[in-house]
C-alpha cells in the first residue's frame, strides 16, 4: 500500500514538473513545434491528398471489374484506379481554371475601363439627390478626379519602387518554388499511402493491440470511424452541392439574360465549397462584375441569388450535405464562424466535419449516460 502511494506521489510530482517546464519554456517549445511542423508539412499535405483521393479511389475500385478473378485485373485495379483518381481531380481543376481565368481577366480589364464612367455616374446621381445637404453637394460638384493623372502617378510610383518590386518578385518566386516542392513531395507520399493503405491499416491495428486494452482499442476505433464518416460524407456532399449550385446559377443567369453567367456560376460553385458563407462570397464578386455592365441587371442577379440561396439552403443542402453529416444548421454556422476565425478558409472547410464528429460523439456519450441513469 505504501509502495502504491509512493508511486502515485512520484507520478504527481513528475506531472507538475512537466507542466512547470512547459510553461517556463513555452516560447522555445512553440518555436521547436513550428520547425517540426514546417519540416513535416509536405507529409501532412500528402496525407490530406491521400485522404481526399482515397474517397474517389474506393468508388472507382468498386466499378473496375469488382467480380473479376483474373490476376491481371486484380493486379492492375489499384494502379489504374489511382491514375484515374488523379486524372479526374486534375481534369476538374483544369476545367475550373480554363473557365474562370479568361473570364476574370476580361472582367478585370472591363472594370479598369468602366471605373471612371461608373464614378461619374455615381457622382452625378449623388449631386442630383443631395439637395438637402448643400455642403456635400457643393463638394461633389467641385471634386474633380483625373484618371489619366492618377494612373500616371501609379505607374511612376511603381517605376520608382522597381527595386523593391524585384526583391518582392524574387521572394514570391522562391516561395512559389518551395510550395511546388512541398506539393510534389506530398504527391509522392500520397502515392505511397494509397498503394500501401491496407498494410498501414494492419500495422495500426497491431500497434493498438500491443499497447491498448481491448476496450480502449474499441473506443479509439469508434472515434476514428466517426471522424472518418463525418469527413468523407462532408467532402462528397459538399462537392455535389457545389456542382449543383454552380450549374443552377449558370443556367438561371443564362435564362435571365445576365452577363458572365458561366464565370459567375463557376465562381459560386467553387466558393460554395466553403459552407454557409461561400456562395455569398462568390455572389458578391459576380454582382460587382455585373454592376460594371448594368446596375439594373445586378439588382436582378441579387434577387435571383437570394431565391437560389433559399432553394439551396432549404432543399439542396439539407438533403445533400446536412443529413449526411448530421449536424444542425445552428452548429454548422458556429463551426464556420469559429473555424474561419482561427484558421481562415482552412478552418471553415475542416470546422464543419470536425464539429459533426464531435457532435455525434458527444450525443452518443450523453445518451449512454442517460441509459445508465434510467437503469438505476
Amino acid at each position: 500500500m505504501a509502495n502504491l502511494s509512493l508511486k502515485k506521489f512520484t507520478q504527481c510530482v513528475l506531472v507538475v514538473a512537466l507542466v512547470y517546464l512547459a510553461v517556463v519554456y513555452l516560447p522555445e517549445i512553440l518555436g521547436f513545434g513550428g520547425v517540426i511542423w514546417g519540416a513535416a508539412s509536405p507529409l501532412i499535405i500528402g496525407c490530406v491528398m491521400a485522404y481526399v483521393l482515397n474517397i474517389l479511389l474506393v468508388r472507382l475500385e468498386k466499378i473496375y471489374f469488382p467480380g473479376s478473378q483474373k490476376l491481371i485485373v486484380q493486379k492492375s485495379r489499384r494502379p489504374v484506379c489511382i491514375i484515374l483518381s488523379f486524372v479526374i481531380l486534375f481534369a476538374i481543376m483544369l476545367l475550373v481554371i480554363n473557365v474562370v481565368l479568361p473570364e476574370v481577366t476580361s472582367s478585370l480589364t472591363l472594370i479598369a475601363q468602366e471605373i471612371p464612367r461608373v464614378w461619374e455616374e455615381c457622382r452625378a446621381w449623388m449631386i442630383m439627390h443631395a439637395d438637402y445637404i448643400p455642403v456635400i453637394q457643393q463638394y461633389l460638384e467641385q471634386a474633380e478626379f483625373d484618371w489619366t493623372v492618377s494612373l500616371k502617378k501609379a505607374f511612376d510610383a511603381m517605376a520608382s519602387s522597381a527595386g523593391d518590386m524585384l526583391n518582392s518578385a524574387v521572394g514570391i518566386a522562391t516561395s512559389a518554388f518551395g510550395i511546388i516542392t512541398k506539393i510534389v513531395i506530398g504527391l509522392i507520399f500520397a502515392l505511397y499511402l494509397l498503394f500501401g493503405k491496407e498494410t498501414l491499416h494492419a500495422q495500426g491495428l497491431k500497434i493498438m493491440r500491443a499497447y491498448l486494452k481491448p476496450t480502449q482499442k474499441e473506443k479509439v476505433l469508434y472515434v476514428l470511424r466517426t471522424v472518418h464518416e463525418a469527413f468523407s460524407s462532408f467532402i462528397v456532399g459538399q462537392c455535389m452541392e457545389a456542382v449543383i449550385l454552380g450549374v443552377l446559377c449558370a443556367i438561371g443567369m443564362t435564362i435571365l439574360g445576365l452577363p458572365y453567367a458561366v464565370m459567375t456560376g463557376t465562381i459560386i460553385g467553387v466558393s460554395a465549397l466553403i459552407p454557409v458563407v461561400g456562395a455569398y462570397i462568390g455572389g458578391a464578386l459576380g454582382a460587382f462584375m455585373i454592376f460594371t455592365v448594368d446596375p439594373a441587371k445586378m439588382l436582378i442577379f441579387l434577387i435571383f441569388l437570394v431565391v437560389l440561396q433559399q432553394l439551396e439552403g432549404n432543399l439542396i443542402y439539407p438533403r445533400v450535405v446536412g443529413n449526411s453529416i448530421g449536424l444542425p444548421g445552428l452548429w454548422v454556422l458556429a463551426a464556420v464562424t469559429i473555424g474561419g476565425g482561427v484558421m481562415g478558409v482552412t478552418g471553415m472547410l475542416i470546422g464543419v466535419p470536425l464539429s459533426a464528429a464531435l457532435y455525434k460523439l458527444f450525443a452518443n456519450h450523453v445518451n449512454q449516460k442517460l441509459e445508465l441513469k434510467d437503469q438505476e
